[in-house]
Parts: C-alpha cells; structure tokens; sequence
C-alpha cells in the first residue's frame, strides 16, 4: 500500500491553482472537467513531478460538513496540512514578496523544528516545516 494523492479541500478550483502554482512553485498535473464546473485538478512539486499529487478538491462547495470543518480549523488558526521545506526563513522571504499573507512567522519549536502558517486563499492555513 502506497500514498499516491491527498487532497486539500478548496472553495474556488481556479484561485487555487493559481495559488499553488503561481505563488508555492508546484505543476498543473491534472486537469480533467467531472460536470457542474468541477474538475479532477491536481498539483505537483516540481521538485518530484512522479511524486504524491495534491488533489484541489472543491468539497467545500457542495459537502457542507466539509465547508464547516474548514471553517472550524481556520476561525481555531489549525493548519490543514504541512509541507516539508528546506529553510522555512528562505520560503517566508520569497513568499511573503509574492504577497503571500502569514498568520505566524518562522517560529522555533523544541529545537527540533521552524515552522511558519500561511493562508492559501481557498480557506486554509498550511504550515510549513523545516527540521532542524
């Protein structure tokens, strides 16, 4: 059993693949309409394009416990998810000039890890992360 795709549950499939194209670096994989102005969207790192695809999910939109558990972790500050960055200090200066909003600056925890929380624009906050 292996993890091929995960997916990040966003309220606008086209703001969203702006986002994390335009603005975290990652590559259009798929495209594919599924009806009703959804489609199969998915998103890769350029730094392992054969790797786990992000599925832009448009749950919130027509799943309504989806839309409030979104809600939820973002009115609490919880990030949906994390990505593994080299140096959470490069990341936020390259971020932060393309205009990206944080909700917490790069913070040491236990000496173990950096982390920073951005917003994605789609109704989440994801937390980047950097062993130290």
């Amino acid at each position: 059993m292996r993890v091929t795709i995960i997916s990040i549950p966003v309220r606008d499939q086209e703001k969203a693949l702006q986002f994390y194209t335009e603005k975290l670096g990652f590559l259009k994989n798929k495209d594919q309409p599924l009806g009703g102005g959804n489609r199969w969207l998915t998103v890769v790192s350029k730094d392992d394009p054969d790797g786990l695809e992000i599925l832009l999910e448009p749950a919130p939109n027509h799943f309504e416990p989806c839309k409030v558990f979104q809600d939820a972790l973002q009115e609490a500050g919880v990030p949906y998810t994390q990505f593994d960055v080299d140096s959470v200090d490069a990341e936020y200066d390259r971020l932060t000039k393309l205009g990206v909003e944080f909700r917490v600056q790069p913070k040491v925890y236990d000496n173990t890890v950096k982390y920073a929380i951005f917003n994605d624009t789609c109704g989440n906050y994801i937390q980047l992360v950097e062993n130290l």
